[in-house]
């Protein structure tokens, strides 16, 4: 089983990439990630690099729309319509979402299904509470989690920041039990501009990243691949297997 680390404190979802998320008590968690996570994402119609994708570190405005299911949804089907900042109720495929974003950003962008999700390191990202509220002393200000964009938010057991850069290279499981669902924890979270971004107003704070800079070389959280499937839920116990003792992936 491990050694037990702390709790579940919260779970998020980002339909559409780098647009608001939401919270969830619980959710299922696939080979690729939470369910529903990251499955759409706006493409710059004109980039032909390898990363074409549309992201609140180039557009923060992106973080003032709101993806939602219409009444009749299922809660783990992906949204149907995104709420602009202005209040307005848009088709999530439509073309006139694409182009209201387009006029933001200033070039053509066209909003993508994708069947395994858009990520930029790993499917999945963890942070603890403890990590949050050190980077929020140094920079001054209250933050809230959501500018660090984690899937699972953990409440540690023992009190300190940064204590996710010693799970690298082990395995976290969710719950006890062998059929508990468990991620391997791949690399530490490397930060950019995104998290000086209030996660409602889109306002910049560069104090923020210069905080995680000056404390910890940038990195806050970490990256994981799923390893073992099954159900997250709020309050779950989480327990850490180190590197010489890690199990095998299940099949």
């Amino acid at each position: 089983m491990g050694t037990h680390v702390g709790f579940v404190e919260a779970i998020f979802r980002y339909p559409v990439k780098s647009m608001r998320g939401e919270r969830l008590e619980d959710a299922a968690l696939g080979w690729h990630g939470v369910e529903g996570d990251r499955r759409l994402a706006l493409r710059r119609r004109e980039d032909r690099s390898g990363f074409p994708w549309l992201t609140a570190s180039r557009l923060p405005d992106l973080l003032r729309f709101t993806p939602h299911r219409s009444t009749d949804a299922d809660a783990g089907d992906l949204p149907t319509h995104v709420r602009t900042p202005e209040g307005e109720d848009l088709t999530v495929l439509g073309d006139e979402l694409a182009e209201a974003i387009g006029r933001r950003h200033g070039a053509p962008v066209e909003m993508m299904a994708m069947k395994h999700g858009v990520f930029d390191d790993a499917s999945l990202s963890v942070i603890a509470t403890d990590t949050v509220r050190e980077i929020a002393r140094l920079a001054g200000q209250p933050l809230d989690e959501r500018r660090f964009r984690p899937n699972v938010l953990v409440r540690l057991l023992s009190p300190g920041p940064f204590q996710e850069d010693a799970w690298v290279g082990g395995v976290l499981s969710f719950g006890e039990g062998d059929t508990a669902p468990a991620i391997s924890v791949t690399m530490r979270d490397v930060r950019c501009a995104m998290v000086n971004l209030d996660p409602d107003s889109a306002r910049p704070a560069p104090e923020v990243l210069k905080a995680v800079v000056r404390a910890n070389g940038n990195n806050a959280g970490v990256y994981a691949t799923v390893t073992r499937v099954g159900r997250l839920a709020v309050g779950q116990a989480v327990y850490l297997r180190e590197h010489g003792a890690l199990a095998a992936p299940s099949p």
